[in-house]
């Protein structure tokens, strides 16, 4: 689509330098920009690369020389990198999503479809689920019994949603996401080894005996709030009795795991390949760094951070930074992965100590 670039910098709430009325129709990397790309400059280290490729239009930052860098004109926001979120957004050529029903598409008679709804190849919309307006469902998606998605959803292929699942406004699933499936959830007919090791923490292992793990079905569903986004395959699931709730504005990366009964506050991060075990509660604004495990039925404040990998163990205060395994206080962490790497020297240290107290001194 092009632009002026008056009117991308309007749109962005920016401020526009040069030749405002240059058209551009897409956004490259400096070297690789043509003469109708805005080059993404957005920091001063970027700014050499400019000579390398055609730009006549960057984004740069506060105070940038502009002109020194044989630009026609240029765009400046006071947080560049937020302004890209717009820019990128008006620059998106979308998916392509055809408008209307698919001829091979399955709708139940039941189902409602809001006004401007695209249905994909080979979907399949269950009895009594509801369709927002405007929604876009890819090919080989899935909506099951009763299930309803709001207004301006966007569905990536294979995207599966299961009965009685409730989604607000604005959702995003990107390929392979399955929200709806049964919860991990099994017991066994007498007290079972993993119950004894939690309760002495594997001092005593009781009676091994073999027992055989019966399902415990998951009779409630995943209610999702609005304008909340799941990466490629990750997966939400239905709780047991009561529903997974996911408040609005949470953004999950690919392959995150959220578990049954667990409960997220609003505006979330949850990175790569993190996994919420059951029942775990998170609170708002709270950022998961990619691989962080938060066990079964623990509390994490609002505004906590996790580092990569860390492991979530035990409730943990709001406000918190933490990291690794198990999760403590970042710095407190850091401070001792220094002291672990300084072992070595401190032993080599009280080696040459020992020698010189226990070395036999001369007889008189």
């Amino acid at each position: 689509m092009d632009y002026q670039v008056k009117q991308i910098a309007k749109a962005l709430d920016a401020e526009v330098f040069g030749d405002g009325d240059i058209v551009v129709s897409g956004v490259a990397e400096p070297s690789q920009a043509t003469s109708t790309d805005i080059a993404l400059a957005l920091d001063a280290k970027y700014a050499a690369d400019l000579s390398e490729g055609k730009a006549q239009v960057a984004m740069l930052w506060p105070g940038a020389d502009w002109q020194a860098m044989g630009l026609r004109a240029a765009i400046v926001a006071p947080r560049a990198r937020f302004a890209l979120s717009g820019l990128s957004a008006m620059m998106d050529p979308g998916q392509s999503a055809p408008s209307g029903v698919h001829p091979t598409a399955v709708i139940e008679s039941s189902a409602t479809l809001g006004k401007e709804v695209s249905i994909g190849p080979f979907c399949y919309i269950a009895k009594d689920a509801v369709i927002g307006d405007n929604a876009q469902i890819g090919a080989q998606c899935y909506i099951g019994n009763s299930a309803q998605l709001g207004r301006d959803a966007r569905l990536r292929e294979a995207v599966k949603i299961g009965a009685r699942v409730t989604i607000g406004d604005r959702f995003v699933a990107q390929p392979g996401v399955v929200v709806g499936g049964d919860g991990f959830s099994f017991v066994t007919p007498e007290v079972s080894a993993v119950e004894q090791v939690r309760e002495s923490l594997g001092e005593e292992r009781g009676d091994l005996n073999a027992q055989s793990w019966s399902r415990i079905h998951s009779l409630g569903s995943v209610t999702i709030g609005d304008d909340v986004e799941l990466g490629a395959n990750s997966c939400v699931d239905s709780g047991t009795v009561r529903d997974t709730v996911i408040g609005n504005g949470v953004k999950c990366d690919n392959l995150s795991q959220i578990g049954h009964n667990v409960q997220i506050g609003n505006d979330c991060l949850i990175c790569a390949q993190v996994g919420i075990a059951g029942s775990a509660r998170i609170g708002n604004n709270v950022v998961l760094g990619g691989q962080t495990g938060i066990s079964d039925n623990v509390f994490v404040g609002d505004h906590v951070i996790t580092g990569g990998a860390t492991k979530v163990l035990s409730n943990v205060p709001a406000g918190r930074v933490m990291l690794g395994y198990p999760a403590i206080k970042m710095d407190q962490h850091i401070e001792t992965y220094k002291a672990l790497r300084r072992l070595p020297r401190l032993f080599q240290d009280v080696k040459k100590l020992q020698k010189a107290v226990l070395k036999p001194t001369g007889k008189n």
